[in-house]
């Protein structure tokens, strides 16, 4: 009965009072593959098994699925467990048949803080406390809880709170803690800062640096924007980027680089290099929801 208690206390995340009123014949085993329904999902035999919770402080009585370990301790307990006299579960109003019963007496409420959770300690050789205070019935509660919400395909914050027999979502975020590993990965992916770089070509006028042109205010740095340019030297930290054709600054290719020979020559003269900009989230959804017409003409941002 001992190890009974102590797997589902551990594994299926319910109250010690709970654990304590649960009842005979509380588990059903999955004997056939079954449908989800909305879905073409098949869940396979054995699985998981399903547990009855009797009603709680908040909630009536309801099924949730747990590890086919509990399945295995509790038939083993129910094999050699005598019959015991019914009693009144208050709460259900309503006689039963509990599973942790012995000697005609319930399990007692202060069993697993007392009594369990001690001599668990003792075979595991850990400590009765760390930085979140004294191991006390409700931890694992919480652990199993932050688990299933950090595994690789975690539980849903809805789905968390039927499973945890919770009336209302807010009472679940409580348990809901995302490990900072799984935080950290999450950062990763979203790859932020990298995101939001690109890089553009900048054409340098030698001819206008050397003959002394660019000390005296004329244009010498010219940024590619596959439609035109854009000679405002500060263009990487220029709020107006996504209007530069009505920008003073602008030279359209087609009227002054591209059209005539003294605008090609021009361009010949020039040095190519590259620099990189830090695009708003603006401009970064202008270039990766551009339509396919127009999206060649963006990216050089």
């Amino acid at each position: 009965m001992v190890r009974a208690v102590a797997i589902v206390w551990l594994f299926c995340g319910i109250r010690r009072d709970e654990i304590r009123r649960q009842r005979v014949g509380c588990v059903q085993r999955q004997t056939r593959d079954m449908g989800v329904p909305a879905s073409n999902e098949v869940l396979s035999k054995g699985s998981v098994v399903f547990l009855n919770v009797p009603p709680n402080k908040t909630t009536p009585a309801y099924t949730k699925p747990v590890d086919p370990v509990v399945a295995e301790v509790i038939e083993a307990w129910e094999q050699l467990r005598t019959t015991q006299p019914l009693m009144l579960d208050a709460k259900a109003a309503e006689v039963v048949q509990y599973l942790f019963a012995h000697r005609g007496r319930l399990l007692g409420m202060a069993f697993l803080n007392a009594t369990l959770i001690p001599l668990l300690w003792r075979k595991a050789g850990v400590p009765e406390a760390d930085a979140r205070g004294k191991l006390t019935s409700h931890r694992a509660r919480s652990t199993i809880a932050s688990m299933l919400g950090n595994a690789k395909e975690p539980l849903t914050l809805l789905e968390l709170q039927q499973w945890l027999g919770h009336r209302w979502p807010s009472s679940t975020q409580h348990y809901f803690q995302i490990l900072p590993t799984k935080l950290g990965r999450a950062y990763a992916d979203a790859d932020y800062a990298r995101r939001n770089v690109r890089t553009v070509d900048v054409l340098i006028d030698e001819q206008a640096i050397l003959s002394g042109a660019a000390a005296k205010g004329m244009p010498w740095k010219y940024f590619d924007l596959c439609h035109g340019m854009c000679a405002n030297p500060f263009y990487e930290q220029c709020p107006h980027r996504m209007a530069c054709a009505r920008c003073p600054f602008y030279r359209p290719k087609s009227s002054t680089l591209e059209a005539n020979a003294k605008g090609a020559a021009h361009l010949r003269n020039m040095t190519q290099m590259q620099q990189a900009l830090t695009l708003t989230e603006d401009e970064l959804a202008a270039i990766t929801e551009a339509p396919s017409s127009s999206r060649r003409s963006s990216t050089s941002l």
